[in-house]
């Protein structure tokens, strides 16, 4: 089987980024790329529903939340868990839970739909702060081990195994993008009633879409605890984490793949350049001025823009 040119690439990206632990010497990169590559994730997860199929989801932080604190409850119950095994445990977890909610919720459309996953996020939080057994309101610590095998300290491993899930989130919105079952996905946005009448299995392919989307943002959910050390439910189910969830796909242009990871490199650095230089606090007015700034003025996102100047530029 021959792997194609843009498999290569994820690869070749894996490989400079496994490279780069181990030339660095300040460990300041790695938090930065983290909480980066952690958004990026976050904004392909939620474009795949709300970009792809149409359907906007203002839960995210539910799932996220979700996903740390199935880490607690697995390190609760076992004592200690290795990053991986909490990152698949999130992922099935949240990936289930996506497809519980879709089965509730995606009878309702427009407006309904995205109150109603916005009302599960808070009964999430809700149940989180009141189960004692995970630490309830009062949070609950995660020690990490000062060394781990073949990397000089835990955040980069961290980082390489975000790095690992953003590749493989790409690698997902891009095959979904370009399959058979994106086109379905499309169908249902533009026009879900004639999709059905065509025969497109609607409700199966929404169903798909809503489990991607809790899988991947259990994925990016899994490995906060270990990146912070101390989790309570108003840092696990923050309100930045939806907003950010929807401004990045929305500001780089949630019709192609590519738009989340242009909108999240942007926003995303935005902010990490923000928080040191001026104030972390800045960071949710800045992702609402750009949000509204972009909508108003540039619907289709920075990828759109780019678009239409080649068009133009062609056309000359």
């Amino acid at each position: 089987m021959i792997i194609s040119r843009f498999w290569l690439s994820l690869i070749a990206i894996f490989v400079i980024g496994v490279l780069f632990t181990q030339i660095a010497d300040n460990e300041f990169y790695f938090f930065i790329s983290y909480a980066i590559l952690q958004a990026l994730i976050m904004a392909i997860g939620w474009n795949i529903l709300g970009g792809f199929t149409g359907y906007v989801n203002f839960g995210s932080a539910g799932f996220f939340g979700i996903g740390a604190y199935t880490t607690v409850l697995l390190h609760k119950m076992m004592g200690d868990v290795q990053v991986v095994v909490a990152v698949i445990g999130a992922g099935i977890v949240a990936g289930l839970l996506g497809l519980a909610v879709g089965y509730l919720t995606l009878r309702l459309k427009g407006v309904y739909f995205a109150i109603a996953t916005l009302a599960i996020a808070i009964v999430l939080e809700t149940v989180a702060a009141n189960w004692d057994y995970v630490g309830g309101a009062t949070g609950y610590y995660i020690l990490v081990p000062e060394k781990i095998i073949f990397f000089d300290s835990y955040i980069e491993w961290l980082f390489t195994v975000m790095l690992f899930l953003a590749l493989l989130a790409v690698g997902i919105s891009r095959y979904l993008n370009s399959s058979r079952m994106g086109q379905g996905l499309a169908a249902i946005r533009d026009d879900e009633l004639a999709a059905e009448c065509a025969g497109v299995p609607t409700l199966r392919l929404k169903l798909i879409s809503t489990t991607i989307m809790g899988v991947l943002m259990g994925f990016a959910g899994a490995a906060f605890p270990f990146f912070v050390t101390f989790v309570e439910p108003l840092s696990a189910f923050n309100l930045l984490i939806a907003v950010n969830a929807i401004a990045m796909p929305m500001i780089g242009g949630t019709a192609s793949w590519f738009g989340p990871i242009v909108g999240a490199l942007f926003l995303g650095s935005a902010q990490e350049i923000i928080t040191v230089t001026i104030s972390s606090e800045l960071n949710l007015l800045v992702v609402g001025v750009l949000l509204v700034g972009f909508i108003t003025l540039a619907p289709q996102g920075i990828v759109g823009l780019y678009q239409d100047w080649r068009k133009k530029r062609d056309a000359k």
